[in-house]
């Protein structure tokens, strides 16, 4: 059973690796590492932008949260697939356009770039936002993986995040943008068509959807995304689909996913491909969880295994291959694009925009390189001492870093009179409320989302002080 799950793996890691190499080629200047010289055609962004979107939270944390809770918890998902239909539609076209306009390679240098900032201090601080949370969405991707293969192969959690770890440095510091975007396609398609096909075959195993709603029923599980309609249940309702949301506006490695289209024009078929397959994993995803319901009625000791002990427990061999392969790639999908954030912002913002403003394109690119390696070691530390699960972890960082730059992102496209000192305190405002509010739900025991606070009151901060600096101008002018 051990030999056909590793056979699988082994099949398909040779598969990503003949990738990377065959585009690590084309690597030849930081423009096409970090942004692949803007040539992406509709199917590779769209598939780019939501393959590397998912992490393993779509296998783990997700299920483990409708296998917990019941079909309200679903509200998570309709908020995602909602508020990333509303990011294609008004931020996509424009950022791409901007920033091609601009000569900018990061959202980052965007930034500074539109709010004329010299200084440094702007793209210092996003880069440091972008540093903090970013690890911690790293560290949850290697934490999955831990567990994922000491689940399945008895093998130590340690060696699971080594492994994990070393795919995805060698496969983003070989090829960078390109071989990111072409495997996010590749293993889109892949994990797309498992979470689909499984999820069918336990229904027709099990004789339908009857057997789950009794079981919902028995545990007192929800059995609709609206139990009731009451004040509580429509703010719970809130919190959950803008708590997961309205992150999508400000997710660097999704953003930098719309800068890559070649063709703008192009980008109306890249949202309905990418908003359809999103709506079908999530899909996928949620019956996982409704199945496991009924198949472990006394409940699992670790519900974010509950995809896994189903497999494991109710299929053949081949499919506890099959979904470690589907982990494997959903996971290293968002670890891939997040570590080449991270890298282009170190060599571009800091290396090259902050200390060494002459470096060559080449030394920009083994800038960047090199910055893969840190950032890779710098998550190994932490996901060394798993220290949270992998659903926190995520919520963390995916709310640190909404609530710094979705905001300002969203204003700063549809809103002239933003500036430069707006800017730095909506990043500032969005990144600290963010950052420390879950200790303040655990103090207070309130458990408001960190991104409802922390969008929210970023987006305040930006419009307060780009209205207070209009006015000054204004009142000098009449002086």
């Amino acid at each position: 059973m051990k030999l056909l799950e590793i056979s699988t793996f082994v099949i398909y890691f040779t598969a990503i690796v003949f990738i990377a190499i065959f585009l690590s080629k084309k690597q030849k200047s930081d423009t096409t590492f970090v942004l692949g010289n803007r040539s992406l055609s509709f199917w590779l962004t769209a598939l780019s932008a939501h393959a590397s979107d998912m992490s393993n939270w779509l296998f783990m944390a997700y299920p483990a949260t409708i296998f917990l809770v019941g079909i309200f918890s679903a509200w998570a998902a309709i908020g995602l697939t909602l508020v990333m239909f509303l990011n294609w539609q008004f931020i996509a076209p424009k950022i791409r356009t901007q920033t091609e306009k601009m000569n900018n390679l990061t959202m980052y240098s965007y930034f500074e770039t539109r709010f004329n900032d010299n200084s440094g201090i702007l793209k210092g601080l996003s880069a440091f936002m972008s540093l903090v949370f970013y690890l911690v969405y790293i560290t949850a991707g290697l934490v999955g993986l831990g567990l994922l293969v000491e689940s399945l192969f008895g093998i130590s959690y340690v060696t699971g995040i080594t492994i994990g770890l070393l795919i995805v440095v060698f496969y983003v510091f070989l090829g960078g943008y390109l071989t990111v975007a072409w495997i996010d396609l590749f293993q889109g398609f892949f994990l797309l068509a498992v979470i689909l096909f499984i999820p069918i075959l336990l229904l027709k195993k099990i004789d339908g959807f009857t057997p789950i709603f009794n079981t919902l029923t028995t545990q007192k599980l929800t059995t609709s995304l609206f139990p009731d309609f009451s004040f509580t249940t429509i703010l719970n309702i809130f919190f959950l689909a803008a708590g997961w949301g309205l992150g999508y506006f400000g997710q660097p490695h999704i953003i930098t996913k719309f800068m890559g289209i070649k063709n703008v024009k192009e980008m109306p078929k890249a949202k309905y491909v990418g908003i359809s397959w999103q709506a079908l994993a999530l899909s996928g995803a949620t019956l996982l969880g409704l199945i496991g319901i009924y198949l472990f009625p006394n409940g699992i000791s670790n519900p974010e295994l509950v995809v896994i002990d189903i497999v494991k427990n109710n299929l053949p061999a081949i499919f506890s291959g099959l979904i470690l392969c589907a982990i494997l790639a959903v996971t290293t999908n968002v670890m891939a694009a997040q570590i080449l954030v991270v890298a282009s912002s170190l060599a571009e913002d800091f290396f090259k925009g902050l200390f060494y403003r002459k470096a060559t394109h080449k030394q920009t690119l083994i800038a960047s390189r090199l910055s893969v390696i840190i950032i890779g070691i710098i998550s190994y530390i932490i996901a060394y001492f798993k220290i949270s699960t992998i659903y926190k972890l995520v919520l963390y960082a995916w709310s640190g870093l909404g609530s710094a730059f979705g905001p300002l992102l969203l204003i700063s496209l549809y809103y002239k009179k933003t500036n430069r000192i707006a800017a730095f305190f909506g990043i500032f405002t969005g990144g600290l409320i963010a950052g420390i509010w879950p200790f303040i739900n655990e103090a207070y025991n309130i458990n408001v989302p960190p991104m409802i606070p922390g969008f929210i009151l970023s987006s305040i901060s930006i419009l307060i002080f780009s209205n207070i600096k209009e006015k000054r101008i204004e009142n000098h002018g009449k002086q």
